[in-house]
This record gives structure tokens, sequence and C-alpha cells, in this order.
């Protein structure tokens, strides 16, 4: 597959005068800058084609090269499809902030079939709600309890199939694997390991069968039910096509005017389930090459750390986690220069939480607004 190069220009209304807009612009944005349709996994690939042997996520002290992750997520593709899982039928991720997240959405997205993304934190009746509403056939989640705890009981009460789990201190270096389970114990899940309709990652991913190809149109394929609250009743699921969730990262690529593709690093605390972090921390990074550094869930103290021992040059976030950086009574100990976009979103950024963050930190702290329904930015 060759690297992406943008190749068509969006159809001009000569009502329209894009004028209007683009005096508001950064220099190097026009509204007549080409964006290609393309399906989602093409992101996954191209990366891996272009900085394979580097790293794309570490987590807790664990790196993936971007080529490890492309060839397990082509690998898990391939078992799914084996699966019956394809064009028409829907995957769910219930899933925390690791490489596995990665892997699993570019490997659905790959077959054709449609990602739902779920909340670890909901309660059993808002994930039977949404299961049911999205017709989830199959929900890959890990082995710890606080992911997996509401999903056996769906075999019941929804149209579940099959749970995949994938074992957490897969994820983890040496020797931090070996002692997970004893050290974790009380947090992870008891699995019926006789249950033929629990199947186990790492059992999916020992093959080298490459997937079958599917056809895709990306203006027309949906790519992703993301579900948000909107301000009335139940939570809906918002209907993304593969074009809309890539355009999207492309637009936002093109604000990075002075980032390094395959050098600089992400950090990556926010949760990916919601569509600000799928987008803006995840399918961003994959899309410029950018390095991952993750923490499974946010943790003020261990974020801090590593910002001060990793370095990392992009920090997307809400402004509940600035202000708490702002408010954190050691701040001055820690190293934040290496800091160059950082960008608040999820919900209105206090004026005065901007002027702290800037003042402490040298890096200008810059408000984004999205909507689930525009994928979001």
């Amino acid at each position: 597959m060759e690297p992406y190069m943008p190749k068509s220009t969006p159809p001009q209304n000569p009502a329209f005068d894009p004028t209007l807009y683009e005096k508001f612009y950064p220099e190097n944005i026009a509204w007549s800058t080409p964006m290609e349709p393309r399906p989602i996994h093409y992101l996954l690939e191209n990366v891996a084609q272009r900085f394979g042997p580097r790293s794309g996520f570490s987590f807790l002290g664990k790196t993936f090269s971007w080529s490890d992750l492309n060839n397990s997520s082509r690998k898990l593709a391939k078992s799914l499809q084996n699966m019956g899982i394809g064009k028409g039928k829907r995957v769910g991720l219930c899933l925390p902030n690791a490489p596995y997240f990665l892997i699993a959405y570019y490997a659905v997205a790959r077959t054709g079939a449609t990602i739902v993304n779920f909340n670890p934190l909901y309660a059993e009746n808002e994930i039977r709600e949404q299961m049911r509403d999205s017709g989830v056939e199959i929900m890959i989640s890990t082995d710890l309890n606080i992911t997996y705890q509401h999903l056996p009981g769906r075999f019941e009460d929804t149209d579940l199939r099959h749970i995949i789990v994938c074992p957490f201190k897969d994820m983890l270096p040496f020797p931090k694997n070996l002692i997970f389970n004893l050290v974790k114990k009380k947090d992870l899940a008891k699995i019926d390991r006789e249950d033929k309709r629990i199947l186990y990652y790492p059992d999916l991913v020992r093959h080298n069968d490459d997937p079958d190809e599917i056809e895709i149109d990306p203006e027309k394929d949906i790519a992703l039910f993301q579900y948000t609250g909107g301000t009335t009743g139940l939570p809906k699921g918002a209907m993304l096509t593969h074009a809309n969730i890539v355009a999207n990262v492309d637009q936002s690529a093109l604000l990075l005017d002075k980032a390094r593709e395959g050098e600089d690093k992400m950090l990556g605390v926010i949760p990916f389930f919601h569509v600000f972090a799928m987008t803006v921390v995840m399918n961003l990074s994959v899309r410029m090459g950018f390095e991952i550094h993750a923490l499974p869930r946010f943790d003020l103290d261990q974020t801090l750390k590593l910002i001060h021992k990793v370095r990392p040059n992009l920090f997307p976030a809400v402004p509940a986690i600035y202000a708490a950086m702002n408010n954190h009574k050691d701040i001055d100990k820690y190293d934040l220069t290496s800091l160059k976009y950082c960008i608040s979103g999820g919900a209105p950024l206090p004026v005065e939480v901007k002027k702290q963050f800037e003042a402490k930190t040298g890096c200008h702290l810059l408000e984004g607004y999205g909507l689930s329904e525009t994928s979001p930015v």
C-alpha cells in the first residue's frame, strides 16, 4: 500500500464563499485542501509502512512497534472474519487505554464491521441497553473485573455470542507481567474457562494467516457507533462512516504544522472510548506516527511523573485535568517544558485555568470543540 497522498478535491458550491472563513484560518490551512475518503485501517497500514520498527505504543514500561501493532491487528481481523464478522455486524470494545484498544479498533474496521465503544465504568443496565440498541454480537474486553464484570450476563438478554478476553498481564513488561496476577488478584475477573463462548485473545492471534480483503465504501459504510448522551433520554449511537473519521483526523493533522511525524510523543490519559481521545489521541497518533504513552486510566501523580520522564510533546485532556495539574502542590518539581501542543476539550475551559497552565508550562493551551456526530472536532 502506497503512503497516503491527497488525490481529490471537495466539490465546490458556487453559492458558498469560503473566504468568509479562511480569513480566520492559520496560514497553512485552506478550504480547498484535498480530503481523500479511505477506510480507517489504511491509517495503521500506512504508519506501519512508514515507521514500522519505531515504537508506536508505550504502556507502563513496555513498548510495541508500529509493525507489531499492525500485524496483531491483521491477525485479530482474520480470526474475527473466521467467526463470521464482517459488514453488517457490530463488535463492542470495553477496554482501558492499552495497546489492545488500538489493535482491536483497527481489526474490527478492517473486517468492514461496525465498532461500538463502551465505557467500562457504566452500570450494568447501561451496558445492557447499549448492547441491545447496537446489536453487538462480540465484545472485546480484558480479564480485569472492572471491564469484564457486566458482560457474561449479557449472553442471556442481548445478541452477544462471544466475549474475547485480553489478558492484562501480557501488556506489561518483565517482571511486572510475572507478578501481576498475584499482586492484583483481587482486581481480576472470575472467568468460566469451560464456557466455549468465552475466547482468549492470545489464541486468536496465534497464526500467520492474512485477513480477507474487504471492499469498503468509506463514504457509506458505517465504521463506528459512538454513543452520546445528548440532551435528552438515553444515550444514542452517532453513526460515523470511515470517511467521517479519517477526514476529521486529516483535518486535525493540518493544524499540527510544526509537529514531527514519526518522532513526537503523544500522552494518552483520557479514555479512548470517548470520541475526543479516539480521534485526537489514538487516530491522530496513528495518522502522524506519534508514539503513544498511555495510562490505563487517569491518575494525576502518574501523569506528572510520565510527562517528566518521557517528555511527551502532545497532551490532549479535559479542563478538570489541567485544573488539577495547576493545583498540584508539587507541580514545580516536574519538568513540563517538553509540551508543545496542549488541547482542551470535552467541557468549557475556564480562562483562569488556561492562564495558570500556560504560565506554569510555557505551552499554549488550545481549546477545541466538537460533537460525537461530527467525529468530533
